[in-house]
């Protein structure tokens, strides 16, 4: 697994002059440290993290967000435990995204599994630009994701405003749907 700072220090937890020397620069954070310590403490539960490489974390509003490199987030996926054991690591939820992607593809994941409708732009009279994103359905209190966390965490990563929105489909757009979800164009 590679982190923000050295193999060495991650083990450890102390940090070497040279990442003693970032982490004063400001090029990394007290939260970047202690997510790579934590995280290389769990090698040994999750095997799948020592294909994965940690880039930055983020608090937002109590929760963590954990960005990866490209590529690493289906490696996690697969491993249906592996969000439970990091989220009791680490004492609070624990969001994982990628660092390279398009927005559209941040926001699926982070409403994964929910399967998102449509990812919009929609330009406002004052020029700024507001994401509108359309779930299928109601929205309901049992509705497993909090929508309003996913835009703090999506304002404070990629500094994009969204706005959610729930949309009945009838049953046969929810055919089309699943149609489309399985021969993508």
């Amino acid at each position: 697994m590679k982190t923000p700072i050295c193999a060495f220090d991650a083990k450890t937890g102390l940090l070497c002059p040279k990442c003693e020397a970032r982490l004063k620069g400001g090029h990394l954070t007290k939260l970047d440290v202690d997510s790579s310590i934590k995280l290389t403490k769990l090698l040994g539960k999750i095997p799948n993290l020592e294909q994965v490489s940690l880039i930055k974390a983020h608090d937002v509003s109590g929760d963590l967000v954990l960005v990866f490199s490209s590529g690493d987030l289906n490696t996690l996926k697969n491993d249906s435990s592996a969000q439970q054991k990091i989220d009791a690591a680490f004492g609070a939820k624990v969001w994982i995204v990628e660092s390279s992607t398009t927005d559209r593809k941040m926001i699926e994941d982070l409403f994964y599994p929910i399967q998102i409708l449509t990812v919009n732009v929609v330009w406002l009279p004052d020029g700024s630009k507001l994401t509108k994103v359309i779930i299928p359905g109601r929205r309901t209190d049992r509705f497993p994701i909090n929508v309003d966390q996913v835009k703090q965490i999506v304002k404070s990563v990629r500094n994009v405003e969204l706005l959610v929105e729930f949309e009945y489909v009838s049953s046969q757009d929810k055919h089309l749907l699943n149609f489309r979800k399985n021969k993508p164009y």
